[in-house]
């Protein structure tokens, strides 16, 4: 069955601002609430909530959102794990908590039967998601048409070795929070729902380091450098982003990884100009091939081929090879290559040129070209 549009699931245009989406998603999410549904609509509110939920991660977010309007559902594939949107994708637990009053958003889930972890509990909500990074990669004009595979060199958090992300010194042990019980969490009644937030002392861990990692100075992760593969689809240009998923830093007290966005700068190339998928060239022709006719030799993307030039081929007229062009992103179709016409017109003719061509205007004197020809044709209709 085919995805819905994004802004139809949520009941937007795609002029929609961000404050427009956020509202949309409380109202519907406000809707579909479980206890807001009879128990026989139960399984068609799981789905519209997770449904919309999908389409809120994407459109709230600026760069899936960019990805989404111009490719549709493929421009977000990387977004998700293999076999599409799963509730770990989603990263707005706490505006879920702020449309319900910071409500425990894990009872929420378990009213529609996901489970208590499907975003997380709130206990252990001092790790955190690590930050997205991005890297400028300048690439060359045939890595942009073919695609190819770049090593780049960051520098980003990393789980720290010695603690292995606790933040606590290896063989120490931590202590109890004595204000929520080691539970992580206060529960309070806040009118229709049970209001369930960390605990201020120990932020949700449960738990107090006493003794700190002096690795990573209880953090949890440390500073680094990180080779890492970056393969460039076919098609890409420059403003392409692509994103990496989970090769962003890695998140405190261990959270989940971030994501790496790689920004695409495509290097100018002598020959060639660049239209979307068509690509243009401009090339020289002798002045009795332009009379004449004949083949000449031209260049493209994947080496050098022989066009046929006409007789009587004017300058600057254009010859289209069809599929020589670049490959359009996510698609096996290819653009073309648009061959200008430029005649070479000699600057020093030996003797022998010069008298063929002063014969050649003797013989030619009141004989008009084409172009000349449409030229009168026009004088004559303006003049008239």
């Amino acid at each position: 069955m085919a995805k819905r549009d994004y802004y139809e699931v949520l009941g937007l245009s795609k002029t929609a601002n961000t404050e427009d989406i956020k509202k949309a998603y409380r109202n519907l999410a406000l809707k579909y609430h479980p206890d807001r549904v009879t128990p026989d609509k139960k399984k068609e509110a799981e789905e519209k909530f997770k449904e919309m939920s999908e389409a809120y991660e994407v459109l709230v977010d600026k760069e899936k959102r960019a990805g989404y309007d111009q490719y549709g559902h493929a421009g977000v594939e990387g977004s998700f794990k293999q076999g599409g949107f799963q509730w770990q994708d989603f990263h707005h637990y706490d505006d879920l908590k702020d449309i319900f009053g910071g409500a425990d958003v894990s009872d929420l889930l378990r009213g529609f039967g996901f489970g208590g972890d499907s975003f997380g509990s709130s206990r252990g909500s001092r790790s955190s998601r690590g930050s997205d990074l991005e890297y400028q990669l300048e690439i060359s004009f045939d890595e942009a048409a073919f695609g190819g595979e770049e090593t780049i060199t960051i520098p980003r958090y990393e789980t720290c070795e010695e603690c292995r992300g606790t933040g606590a010194k290896p063989g120490s042990k931590k202590e109890r929070c004595t204000d929520c019980g080691g539970r992580g969490q206060v529960r309070s009644s806040n009118g229709f729902f049970n209001v369930v937030q960390a605990c201020r002392r120990c932020g949700g861990e449960g738990s107090i380091i006493k003794t700190p990692c002096p690795l990573c100075g209880g953090r949890g992760r440390v500073k680094t450098k990180r080779n890492i593969k970056v393969k460039i689809p076919a098609g890409v240009d420059s403003g392409s982003r692509l994103r990496i998923h989970g090769e962003g830093e890695a998140g405190e007290r261990g959270g989940q990884r971030g994501d790496l966005y790689i920004l695409i700068y495509v290097k100018v190339h002598e020959i060639f100009e660049r239209h979307e998928a068509d690509i243009y060239c401009e090339v020289p022709i002798a002045y009795a091939t332009a009379v004449f006719g004949g083949e000449i030799e031209v260049p493209t993307i994947e080496g050098k081929i022989m066009m046929k030039i006409p007789p009587g081929t004017q300058a600057g007229r254009q010859f289209r090879l069809r599929n020589k062009g670049i490959a359009h992103l996510h698609d096996y179709s290819r653009g073309d290559q648009i061959v200008k016409i430029q005649i070479d017109i000699p600057e020093d003719l030996n003797q022998d040129e010069k008298r063929a061509l002063k014969e050649y205007a003797r013989v030619s004197a009141g004989d008009k070209g084409p172009l000349a020809k449409r030229f009168v044709e026009k004088m004559k209709r303006i003049l008239k």
